[in-house]
Order: C-alpha cells, then structure tokens, then sequence
C-alpha cells in the first residue's frame, strides 16, 4: 500500500528552465507505474504559463497562473467527462501540460527565394528580404488542438520552419495587395511592417497565437534594379546641368572608343577614324559652351532708380540716358577710367 501511494501526485509544477519550450507534458510515469493526481494535490501555476488537463483525448480544464487545490469545483469540464473520479473521489486520472505564454523573440526570417512582384516604375521585379519576428501563445488550448499533437516536448525549433514560410506568403500576398511600389517599400520599410502585421496576425490567431511582432530589416533589389536607380539619382543630382552629363557621357565614350584599337579601325573603317580628333574637339567644345555663365548683376537707372538691362543704353521706364563704358557689359559693375578688367567679375572690358 506504501508503494502505490508513492504513484499519488501531491505537487503539480513545472520550473521551466529552458529558453525556447513551448509546451511541456508533465509526467505521469514513474518507469512503468502510472501517476495518478489527488483530489486535493496542490497545482501550481507560474506568470508566463497555462495548465491544461486532457481526459481521453478531450481538452478539459484550462488554468491561468496561480495557486490551486484540485477538487471537483474548479475541474468542472474535466468531471463532466465522464466519471474520472474513482475510488471515493481520492484519485483521478488526467495529463496535464504546461504552455508557456511568455513571447519568443529574434527569431529570423529571410526569402529563400525571390518574391515577384509587379511593379509602376521597373515593370516585374524580384525582391530579397530579410528581418526577425516574434510571437507568444494566447489561447493555449487552441494551440495544442492545432500544433501539438500528443508529443511530451514542444520547442520553437518545432514551429519555427511553418511560421517563417506563412509569414512569408503572408508578406508576398501584402505586397501584392498594397501596390506599394518598390521604391516607396523600401524607404518606408517602418510603416509596411505594421501593414504585413496587421495583415498576418488572424492567421497567426488561428493558432492560438499572436505575431507580437514584425521586424522587416531589408529588401534588396536585382543588381540590374540597384544600378537604374543609382543612375536616376545621379540625374537627381545633376538637376539643371543635364546638357555638361549628356555632353560628358559623349566624350566618356569616344575616349574609350580612341583607346581601343579595334574600335578606331572600325571607325576608320567606314570613313570615321580621320574625323575622331575633330569630334572629339567638338564635344570637348560643347561641354565648355555648356557650362553655366555667370549670371549678370542687375543695374539700375540713375534719374528714376528702375532695374534696367547692364546693357541698355536708354531706361525703358523714364526713358533717360545710360553712361555706357563706365559699366562691366558682363555685372553692370562701375569700372574706374582706364580699366581693362571689371574689378567684380574680372570680364576684359
């Protein structure tokens, strides 16, 4: 009789001492004996975890943390069942599994291959990306009805695989759907990680669990995508000089061609060598012509104060004379007598 009481469990906890245990089957096997619980055995319950009773096959009783003594009242599922209790109600038997609720954090995600998309700027395009995630249990006895299963151990690493593949095909359906053009995706990377939450999480609550968070940290573009847009900023940049890039991308060009020897044949070839010097001088001359000039100083009337051309000879609003040849033709500077250069701008007068 000592030894069959030795079989009755007293205290139900679990100190979870692991970094990744999702779920835990308390034991009720003491080598080949079979535990049974004690109406009345302590239960205890810490922050972070969910106690679970399963009586044949069917989830019964769910418990929050806390401090319990097991008896009828606060195991009502588990006793309408179907007779569980035996033996003067001393003893029943159940399995009891621990769930822990507290969130998993840093797990990884990446694109294993490219998502397509269709995009406004660049036509179909294929995108990279990369980031962490995290997620915790909030309804433990959804979550063993969808994942678990009957195994004595549940780990992240047992999980991690389906929730990176769903929440990838969960991502690629919101790029889809938003039309958010790559260009704007990528330099708004902080406001389409709420959008992809959002659209994640009910399928993350069909598991019993909540995507806590979503962390996108890059997409990366085609090489062929990142060297179009490094070109358009390049343009950007230059704004208002396109004609000095457009000039200089001619003259890049037929240096290269005068520094390959095949390549000057071929222009010789169809009559074009001899006048390489002379295009060469033309461009050279283009790209100088193209340079922004110095912009003129404005002048003003000396009888009526009004803003006239530095060389109008006549005010166009009280019609007086304008002293010429004391003025620069370039800044409408004052020059002294005898000065062969404006002293402002430096033009030769």
């Amino acid at each position: 009789m000592g030894f069959f009481k030795s079989q009755l469990l007293k205290i139900i906890e679990w100190k979870d001492d692991s970094q990744d245990t999702i779920v835990y089957r308390f034991p009720m096997h003491d080598g080949k004996k079979e535990r049974e619980i004690m109406t009345g055995s302590s239960l205890t319950v810490r922050e972070s975890q969910a106690a679970v009773f399963v009586c044949k096959g069917q989830i019964a009783d769910v418990f929050a943390p806390g401090l319990y003594k097991l008896n009828t009242r606060n195991l009502p599922l588990l006793t309408a069942i179907g007779h569980v209790f035996y033996d003067g109600d001393s003893k029943f038997k159940s399995e009891v599994y621990f769930v822990n609720t507290k969130q998993f954090t840093n797990q990884k995600w990446g694109t294993a291959n490219p998502i397509t998309m269709r995009d406004s700027d660049f036509g179909v395009i294929r995108l990279r990306g990369y980031g962490t995630f995290s997620f915790r249990v909030i309804n433990p006895a959804l979550f063993l009805k969808a994942l678990f299963g009957t195994n004595s151990l549940f780990t992240v690493d047992d999980i991690n695989e389906y929730l990176k593949s769903m929440l990838i095909s969960g991502i690629t359906d919101t790029i889809a759907e938003s039309k958010v053009s790559a260009l704007d995706m990528a330099s708004n990377l902080q406001e389409f990680n709420v959008l992809c939450q959002n659209s994640m999480q009910s399928k993350f609550e069909a598991l019993g669990l909540e995507l806590c968070n979503l962390v996108i940290e890059n997409i990366s573009f085609p090489e062929n995508i990142e060297k179009a847009l490094d070109e358009r900023a390049t343009l950007g940049i230059l704004g208002d000089k396109m004609g000095v890039y457009a000039q200089k991308k001619a003259a890049d060009a037929l240096g290269d061609a005068a520094k390959n020897p095949g390549s000057v044949g071929a222009f010789m070839g169809v009559g074009l060598g001899q006048n390489m010097g002379g295009a060469l001088n033309g461009v050279f001359s283009n790209i100088q012509n193209a340079e922004d000039k110095p912009k003129q100083a404005n002048k003003f009337c000396s009888d009526c104060g009004a803003k006239i051309s530095p060389s109008a000879k006549f005010c166009p609003e009280c019609g007086a004379k304008q002293a010429q040849g004391n003025n620069c033709s370039n800044c409408g500077a004052t020059l002294s007598a005898g000065a062969k250069f404006c002293p402002e701008c430096g033009t030769k007068v």
